[in-house]
């Protein structure tokens, strides 16, 4: 198993140690924050021990030892699409609509009376971008699940999905967020952020929202009082230079407004799409990728790595190197990394699960809100 062998003080008591990295490891201790230079000197030249003990040294200062989830599931109302994402696997485009499904109000809100009675705290709604499931649609469903289960968090709706809604029924970003709003939407889950650099979006998913639109949106549900996650897509064809570009825009857009809840890189997977030639990256490349994200994004308070898309022992690994929080039960409601080639074919993991794979890195299990508001730690024998 990979390990993090070192800790911050080991790294500075090496006289060896690359000059440059430890000026980096002194900002570090020094609670300072690093450049995007010095972050892409970290992908070139930081080693796995390195990363790692800078990392885990952040998560300490931050969380102590505890590792947090939520117990929540997803809904994805279609996997229908017009868009054309190179390294999805999930979608199918709408002239194929009938190799693909397209749930309707009823189904969903029977997917949310399933839980009823139960201990569930978010529901997580994202899937294709359906012409025909407007702004409207959705406003109707969030209204019905807050209606029926009133302390639900709903979270929903990637900027893809927004954007797409809100050019279609000619409102702008504030006010088809409002709407959004007024009807119980809580938060905005990160995805559709790719890599934010033109270059590397032209290639993988030319024709969705660019980096200004996905920021923008996720800038004004922070300024009407939403708060939002953040994630990259890592391990296909983009350079380092252009992860340490996109997670530079998301710290500027953090200093500016508060309101990212966490920042979760998600690993291509290269099953049945149209990018299945290129390799998937190594679980050293994973776990650098994790540490290094810790470091540079010093105003990202949680760092998640979802279970679903890592799988489990991975996950699992990457609390040795910084992340803190490993996202929730899931309880097999989601399909987007199944179809994409990862471990976890049926991703659920009941609360005891996840205390478990907490536990075993020697870290305290605790349970949490949407915003991460603290509702129970557990200890090893106190499981529910």
């Amino acid at each position: 198993m990979i390990t993090s062998m070192f800790s911050l003080y080991d790294v500075l008591q090496q006289k060896e140690l690359d000059k440059d990295l430890l000026q980096i490891a002194e900002k570090v201790q020094e609670k300072e924050r690093i450049s995007e230079t010095e972050g892409l000197l970290l992908f070139e030249k930081g080693e796995l021990g390195f990363v790692a003990a800078l990392a885990n040294h952040i998560a300490s200062e931050l969380h102590h030892n505890k590792v947090y989830f939520n117990r929540n599931f997803h809904i994805e109302p279609t996997n229908v699409c017009v868009f054309t994402c190179n390294f999805c696997s999930y979608s199918r485009l709408y002239k194929h609509r009938d190799d693909g499904w397209e749930l309707s109000m009823e189904q969903m809100m029977d997917m949310v009376r399933k839980y009823d009675g139960q201990p569930i705290t978010e529901v997580h709604i994202v899937g294709g971008v359906h012409p025909k499931m407007n702004l409207e649609f959705f406003c109707e469903l969030v209204r019905k699940i807050k209606a029926h289960r009133p302390d639900l968090h709903i979270k929903g709706f990637t900027a893809v999905e927004l954007d797409y809604m809100f050019r279609k029924a000619k409102v702008s970003i504030e006010e088809g967020l409002q709407k959004l709003k007024e009807a119980g939407l809580q938060s905005l889950p990160g995805g559709g952020a790719e890599i934010f650099h033109s270059d590397v979006r032209k290639e993988i998913c030319a024709d969705k929202v660019d980096a200004d639109g996905w920021l923008l949106i996720h800038e004004t549900a922070h300024k009407i009082g939403m708060h939002t996650n953040a994630t990259m897509l890592y391990g296909h064809v983009e350079k380092y230079e252009h992860r340490i570009d996109h997670m530079s825009r998301l710290r500027q857009l953090q200093d500016k407004t508060g309101g990212f809840n966490c920042f979760i890189p998600l690993k291509f997977r290269n099953k049945d799409n149209d990018m299945s030639h290129i390799p998937e990256l190594s679980i050293v490349e994973d776990m650098r990728l994790y540490a290094i994200s810790r470091i540079f994004m010093d105003n990202f308070r949680n760092l998640k790595a979802y279970w679903p898309m890592l799988g489990r022992q991975s996950a699992q690994l990457s609390l040795s190197f910084g992340v803190n929080d490993l996202d929730g039960t899931i309880d097999d409601s989601t399909k987007i990394y199944s179809m994409a080639g990862s471990e976890e074919q049926k991703p659920s993991l009941s609360t005891d699960d996840i205390c478990s794979l907490i536990n075993a890195v020697g870290k305290i299990p605790v349970e949490r809100d949407t915003l991460y508001n603290e509702l129970k730690v557990y200890s090893e024998l106190e499981r529910a």
